[in-house]
């Protein structure tokens, strides 16, 4: 065999041996599965999660308890000068509008205020904790890592809802009778096909939090300090939320991420007004692509080892 036959048969072998070296360190799908449900398990039992959970599931009790006492003296309806939240006024004729009810106390404030903890925590409370170097050892890289990080964020959006929304329920069905509803249209709808609305109001809501969940994922790039990441986070929302009030600003405050929230409303409409619906989903879907690029630049270019 010539030299050159040699050479060219030596490195062959290497990029084959280099090769295997490479598919051996890429982490299979079921590995992907395990760091998801690993970092979704860790974030779900800590305290500063449960704690919030509880807060959720407080809202929809104090809300029906209030009312409850409210109409204790034999009047049907709650808040019917138009004040409180959505749908409050219907609550001791259904108990099943205490779902949509709580869903609209919280939505401003309380859900997105408990994302924005948790994304904003992401990134940043594993670099303060010092085991996001750690993380990056095993064979995850740097956007699976992100990708991951963001997926527990959003399944975290959906528990928070459901929390909101499955507490509303009992409490209702516990104080106030159930049956048949009322639309805001005046046409009658049946309880499963209520409590169906229900389920679909509740997935639209925890879709509302996907632009927040990709705003905070962002922040907790910039800073290895998680309690900085979690408040420059919940001071965002406020800042946008009281934006969103002034009139001045009305041209540019359909593009705020929170501008279309209550558009839930719209489901229980017959027929259901889907306008502003999709353009909510359209405006969420605009800040997870624009915040969740703008988090992978800055992840993936970022220095762990300072």
């Amino acid at each position: 065999m010539s030299r050159a036959e040699t050479a060219d048969s030596s490195g062959a072998a290497e990029s084959a041996a280099s090769g295997r070296a490479a598919a051996a360190r890429a982490p299979s799908p079921l590995w992907t599965l395990g760091l998801l449900r690993n970092e979704l398990s860790t974030t779900l039992r800590r305290w500063r999660t449960i704690a919030l959970l509880g807060v959720l599931a407080a809202v929809p009790v104090l809300v029906g308890v209030a009312v409850k006492i409210e109409t204790s003296d034999g009047s049907s309806t709650a808040g019917g000068g138009g004040e409180g939240p959505a749908f409050i006024a219907q609550i001791t004729n259904n108990g099943l509008f205490l779902v949509f009810t709580a869903l609209a106390a919280t939505l401003p404030f309380f859900l997105p205020m408990a994302v924005g903890v948790v994304a904003g925590d992401a990134i940043a409370g594993e670099a303060n904790a010092g085991t996001l170097r750690y993380l990056l050892v095993a064979p995850a890289g740097r956007t699976r890592l992100l990708v991951t990080k963001y997926a527990t964020t959003l399944a975290f959006c959906v528990i928070a809802t459901l929390v909101v929304a499955t507490s509303a329920l009992i409490v209702g069905a516990l104080l106030f009778p159930l049956g048949e509803l009322t639309t805001i249209s005046g046409t009658r709808i049946s309880f499963g096909e209520g409590l169906g609305r229900a389920l679909l109001i509740a997935l639209i809501v925890a879709a509302s939090l996907i632009g927040i969940a990709a705003l905070g994922l962002f922040v907790s790039t910039l800073t290895n300090s998680g309690i900085a990441a979690m408040a420059t986070t919940v001071g965002l929302l406020i800042t946008v939320q009281i934006l969103d009030q002034i009139p001045q600003l009305h041209a540019i405050q359909p593009y705020f991420f929170s501008h279309y929230w209550l558009s839930f409303a719209d489901l229980m409409r017959d027929p259901v007004y889907w306008d502003d619906l999709i353009r909510n989903l359209e405006l969420q879907a605009l800040y997870a692509a624009v915040f969740g690029a703008a988090a992978w630049a800055r992840f993936t270019a970022k220095d762990i080892t300072a």
